[in-house]
C-alpha cells in the first residue's frame, strides 16, 4: 500500500531553518505531483506548496514564498521542504500528500494519500 512518511520536524527559534523530508513507497513516485500542507492549532489545513512530477515546476503559498522551497529526488522517492527564516506563525503540523491523477494541486481534497505529519514549532 501507499505510505508517505514525513520527518525532520522539531522545535526551533525564529529565523532558523529546517528541512522536512517525505519518503514515499507503494507508488510510482515520478508520476505523482507531490504537495505540502500544514495545519496550525485551531486552524484549517492549508496549502504550502507543490512540486511537479519531474521537479521542474513548483508553486508556493504567498505566505512562504521567498522562504520555503520544495524539491524532490525521484531516485530516492523523496520530496523535501526546505524552510528558511522561520517565523512563529509557521508553527504547525506539516503533511506531505500525493495528488491524484488529473487533480488540481491547490485543492487538498484532490490528494489521495497523506502522511502522518511532522510537528514544526517556532519559538519567538
Amino acid at each position: 500500500q501507499v505510505q508517505l512518511v514525513e520527518s525532520g520536524g522539531g522545535l526551533v527559534q525564529a529565523g532558523d531553518s529546517l528541512r522536512l523530508s517525505c519518503a514515499a513507497s507503494g507508488l510510482t513516485f515520478d508520476t505523482v505531483t507531490m504537495g505540502w500542507f500544514r495545519q496550525a492549532p485551531g486552524k484549517e489545513r492549508e496549502f504550502v506548496g507543490r512540486i511537479s512530477r519531474s521537479g521542474t515546476n513548483t508553486n508556493l503559498a504567498d505566505s512562504v514564498k521567498g522562504r520555503f522551497t520544495i524539491s524532490r529526488d525521484n531516485a530516492e522517492n523523496t520530496v523535501y521542504l526546505q524552510m528558511n527564516s522561520l517565523k512563529p506563525e509557521d508553527t504547525a503540523v506539516y503533511y506531505c500528500a500525493a495528488l491524484k491523477i488529473g487533480g488540481a494541486w491547490g485543492r487538498q481534497y484532490d490528494y489521495d494519500y497523506w502522511g502522518q505529519g511532522t510537528q514544526v514549532t517556532v519559538s519567538s
